[in-house]
């Protein structure tokens, strides 16, 4: 296991702007490992929305038809991935990029990759700052004995001052240096902080029956428009998102045949649908119309099995945040210290010191200023959802259809993969438009 999470980290880390992987080094994947990396990089906070997309799209029938719809194109776009890795040699999302649709699209890649990893960092920072207020909640029942109503508002009471002391004491010190240290300690924790809040919703459903709704709202179409079904789509991209690290995960393979990744490819996503259906499922039955975007924020404070769940997902999220700063700072510094180079003939130790420090400051100060004043969840993974597109629908496909200009196949799959690769192109280009208005739309009516 300690041999799998080191393996994950570096192939998270190739995910950056640094040159890729020598994957000729070290050992090879095999399927188990594979599996489980592609299961760790998918598994994390998205869980944490599925219950209340299951509500915003109508029910359980209409979420999870939307699921196996959007499965089609989850794992034909980490087939294509696979394949377009395999046809140009290159072993990170962007250089497969780069190298199959040109340096243009290249570039288009790597600002999505940075401009997603921010906003995923912005949706961490949103769900600590939830999970604070709760746990606050829970630490004044317990020193004082009374409900959480009744605690009395101090600026030091505030879930935001505690969320400001924390980013600042320990996410940006963390954040800081060149290499994270913590990736070799943390690499499991997100998968078992997903796991186990599956189980004890799961576990929660069963003990609470007092508050379960009625099971007719589940199968009623009353607000299943097509509309309220295309809005759990976001929520689908965001969750299922693993397709950043596919091409390094496939590059590290012992066994490279496209058919054996595309066996990867189903297994993995299988298993992730299985836990996202459950955790949307038990957690939509248990709470109905009222669950709340985080679904967490829906259980009383005092909830042992929740309180549990809180701490796992916030100490989860506190250690990979730096994770995600470092790959998107990487993509931001590299141009830098290539200009300072082109200009200078060298870059000096403080110059990349001074600059990295910048950059980390910034990076962390604008993400908690946008998690202050979005505090809704819900909001954030919309627009996390729409740039996922790009990586699960839009790369691929205009992958697809430049490899098909150049490879030597037969007329009819090169019209056939080219219409597909079309077709995924046009979806992802609807979607990111559909998820991203919508997500502008709300904060604007909000403002």
């Amino acid at each position: 296991m300690e041999e799998l999470a080191r393996e994950s980290i570096s192939l998270l880390a190739s995910a950056s702007a640094k040159p890729p992987l020598d994957v000729t080094a070290g050992p090879r994947l095999g399927s188990v490992g594979a599996v489980f990396i592609m299961l760790k990089s998918a598994l994390g906070a998205g869980l944490l929305n599925f219950p209340w997309a299951f509500e915003r799209a109508g029910g359980v029938h209409s979420a999870v038809t939307v699921e196996l719809i959007s499965l089609v194109f989850l794992i034909s776009g980490l087939i294509i991935l696979g394949y377009s890795s395999s046809i140009s040699g290159q072993c990170t999302y962007q250089a497969v990029v780069k190298e199959v649709c040109g340096p243009a699209i290249g570039q288009l890649c790597e600002i999505c990759f940075v401009f997603n990893l921010f906003m995923i960092a912005v949706a961490f920072l949103v769900i600590v700052n939830d999970q604070l207020e709760k746990l606050c909640g829970s630490l004044y029942e317990l020193v004082t004995g009374l409900p959480e109503s009744e605690m009395p508002y101090h600026f030091y009471t505030d879930q935001h001052f505690a969320l400001v002391l924390l980013c600042a004491l320990l996410i940006l010190p963390l954040s800081i240096p060149k290499e994270i240290s913590i990736q070799k300690y943390i690499s499991v924790l997100g998968t078992l902080a997903a796991t186990y809040l599956t189980i004890a919703i799961i576990i929660k459903y069963h003990t609470m029956p007092s508050v379960r709704v009625p099971i007719t709202p589940v199968y009623s179409a009353g607000i299943g428009s097509w509309a309220s079904m295309f809005s759990v789509i976001p929520t689908i991209c965001f969750g299922f998102q693993c397709h950043e690290a596919s091409i390094a995960i496939y590059s590290s393979m012992e066994n490279q045949r496209l058919s054996h990744w595309a066996f990867i490819s189903v297994v993995s996503m299988i298993f992730c649908l299985i836990i996202y259906s459950l955790t949307g499922v038990y957690g939509y039955l248990t709470f109905g119309k009222d669950v709340k975007a985080d679904i967490l924020m829906s259980y009383a404070s005092d909830d042992i099995l929740m309180v549990i769940a809180r701490l796992l997902f916030g100490v989860s999220i506190i250690t990979i945040y730096p994770i995600i700063l470092l790959l998107g700072r990487s993509v931001i510094q590299d141009p830098l210290l290539s200009w300072r180079r082109r200009c200078y003939g060298v870059v000096t130790v403080e110059f990349e010191s001074r600059s990295r420090y910048v950059l980390t400051v910034l990076w962390v100060a604008v993400t908690l200023f946008i998690a202050v004043f979005v505090p809704d969840i819900s909001k954030v993974i919309s627009v996390i959802g729409g740039i996922s597109a790009f990586f699960i629908f839009i790369f691929p496909g205009l992958c697809l259809v430049f490899a098909m200009q150049s490879q030597p196949v037969s007329w009819k799959t090169r019209v056939l993969l080219t219409v597909w690769g079309l077709v995924t192109l046009i979806c992802g280009a609807f979607i990111f438009g559909q998820s991203t208005t919508i997500a502008f739309m709300q904060l604007l009516r909000k403002s």
